[in-house]
C-alpha cells in the first residue's frame, strides 16, 4: 500500500516514518522546499529521540520519501493522512483549521481512484465531515472515505507511542475504509493492540477528552502540592498512595510549574470553544486553563520569596527550557512565563537546555544569557530554578552546585533533587509540595 502524509512537522514526520518502518511505501509531502531539503540530508526539524535513525533506515530502504510534489504523492495514494497544524486561532481560542482546510482542497483535485482520506491532525467535533465536503466541491468525481485517525504521541516517546500504542483510534463509516485501516495497522493487531472502531465524531472527541484529563490530572496533583505545602504532608507520597489504586494510576501524577507543549493548552482550549458553540458544559476543564496559567505566576512568586523579595540585579541560572525533557518544544512551556517575568523585575539570567537552545533564542527576552552546559549557567549564580527535569541535571551533586555558584538558593519546580540532601549541604532549598 502507498500512503502520502501531508504535513511533516512533528505528527506527519512520526507517523510516516513509523509506517515506513511497518513496510509500507510513504511520501511526506510539505510547501516548505528548505525543510524537504534539510529532512532529506538527514537534519530533523525537531528533536526526537531515535527519529533521525528512523527516517534514515527507511529512506536508505526505498519505503520513505520526502517531497514537495503534492500531486504524485496523492494520485499514487491509497491513503493520504493530513498531518498539518491546527494552532489555537488567534482571538477566539478556537482551533485555526485553515491549514486543515488548505490541504484537503488541494488534494482533491489530485485523487484518481478509491482512497481514504485521514485526519491526523487534533481537529474538533465535526471537522471531518466539513473536509469531506471541501473534498466534495472541489472534486464531484472523487471516489474516497473519510476517516479519523487521532495521534496519541508523546514528545520524547512518540516512536514508542506508535510503534507500540496503549490503543489506536479509528473513526470510520464504511467496510471499506475500515480494511484500509485495518491493513494499515496489521502489525499492531499481531501485537493485540486494541484497535477502536466509531464513527467520525466520536473519534475526534476521544483525542480531545483524553488530552483534557490529562490536563486536569496535571493540575490537581498540582493543587495537592500546594495543600501540602500548607498542611505539611509530602505530595511524593499523597501522588504514591493514589497511584497504587489502579482505578486512578500513577502516571500524571508529578507535580510542577503546570503544563505546557503542543497540545494540552490548545486542546483543552480548543475543547472547551467546542462545548460553548453546542451548549454543553465543561467547566472543569476551564477551571483547569486558568489555574495552569495562574500556577506559572505563582512559580515566579516561589523565587522571590525564596530571594528574600526582591529579584532585582541577582544573578539567577535556569535549568531547563523546554516544556518537558527529551524534546526541544518551547510551546507554552512554563520557562517562557519563568524567564520573562524574572527578567522583567531585573533579575540576570543565565540559562541552559540541553536540545532547546536554538529555539530558546528566538523566543526568550534580551538580556538573558545562554550558556552551554549546565555547569557553566551556574557559575556565579546566586540562585538557580529546575524548570525542566532533564536527566543531566539529576546527576548534578551539591557539590557542584556549591562549588560553581556564589549563592545557596536552589529551587526546584520539578522535585529532582531529596530535599534532606540539599539541605545538609548547605542549601536554601525550595520544592514543589513537601
Amino acid at each position: 500500500m502507498k500512503i502520502a502524509v501531508i504535513g511533516t512537522g512533528y505528527v506527519g514526520l512520526v507517523s510516516g516514518a513509523c509506517f515506513s518502518e511497518f513496510g509500507f511505501d510513504v511520501t511526506c509531502i510539505d510547501k516548505d522546499v528548505a525543510k524537504i531539503e534539510t529532512i532529506n540530508q538527514g537534519v530533523m526539524p525537531i528533536y526526537e529521540p531515535g527519529l533521525a535513525e528512523l527516517v534514515a533506515r527507511n529512506i536508505n530502504a526505498g519505503r520513505l520519501r520526502f517531497s514537495n510534489d503534492l500531486s504524485a504523492a496523492v494520485t499514487h495514494a491509497d491513503a493520504v493522512f493530513i498531518a498539518v497544524g491546527t494552532p489555537t486561532r488567534r482571538g477566539d481560542g478556537h482551533a485555526d483549521l485553515s491549514f486543515v482546510y488548505a490541504a484537503s482542497e488541494e488534494l482533491a483535485v489530485h485523487l484518481t481512484g478509491y482512497t481514504v482520506i485521514v485526519t491526523k491532525s487534533t481537529v474538533p467535533v465535526g471537522t471531518g465531515r466539513e473536509v469531506a465536503g471541501i473534498i466534495e466541491k472541489a472534486n464531484p468525481d472523487a471516489n474516497f472515505d473519510m476517516v479519523s485517525n487521532p495521534e496519541f504521541l508523546r514528545e520524547g516517546a512518540a516512536i514508542s507511542d506508535f510503534m507500540r500504542p496503549d490503543r489506536v483510534v479509528v473513526g470510520a463509516e464504511t467496510e471499506t475504509a475500515r480494511d484500509v485501516m485495518r491493513a494499515l495497522y496489521r502489525p499492531l493487531f499481531l501485537i493485540e493492540t486494541p484497535i477502536l472502531f466509531t464513527n467520525l465524531e466520536t473519534s475526534e472527541l476521544i483525542k480531545y477528552a483524553s488530552n483534557a484529563f490529562l490536563a486536569v490530572k496535571i493540575s490537581y496533583i498540582n493543587q495537592m502540592a500546594d495543600l501540602c505545602e500548607a498542611v505539611g504532608a509530602n505530595v511524593h507520597d499523597v501522588a504514591k498512595g493514589m497511584g497504587l489504586d489502579n482505578r486512578i494510576g500513577n502516571k500524571f501524577l508529578h507535580p510542577g510549574p503546570g503544563y505546557g507543549g503542543s497540545c494540552f493548552p490548545k486542546d483543552t482550549l480548543a475543547l472547551v470553544k467546542t462545548a460553548e458553540m453546542h451548549g454543553s458544559n465543561v467547566s472543569i476543564v476551564d477551571a483547569v486553563i486558568r489555574f495552569n496559567q495562574d500556577r506559572k505566576s505563582k512559580m515566579v512568586d516561589r523565587v522571590i520569596a525564596a530571594m528574600g523579595g526582591s529579584v532585582a540585579d541577582v544573578s539567577i541560572a535556569i535549568l531547563g527550557l523546554a516544556f518537558k525533557p527529551e524534546t526541544d518544544d518551547m510551546r507554552d512551556s512554563p520557562s517562557l512565563d519563568i524567564v520573562s517575568a524574572l527578567t522583567a523585575l531585573g533579575a540576570k539570567l543565565r540559562v541552559y537546555d540541553p536540545k532547546a537552545m536554538e529555539e530558546a533564542r528566538s523566543l526568550l527576552p534580551y538580556g538573558v544569557t545562554f550558556c552551554g552546559s549546565a555547569i557553566e549557567c551556574l557559575k556565579g549564580a546566586a540562585a538557580a530554578v529546575v524548570v525542566t527535569e532533564w536527566n543531566e541535571f539529576r546527576a548534578l551533586t551539591p557539590a557542584q552546585f556549591a562549588t560553581e555558584m556564589v549563592g545557596n538558593v536552589l529551587i526546584d519546580l520539578r522535585n529532582v533533587y531529596e530535599p534532606s540532601v540539599m539541605r545538609e549541604a548547605g542549601f536554601h532549598y525550595v520544592s514543589i509540595g513537601r
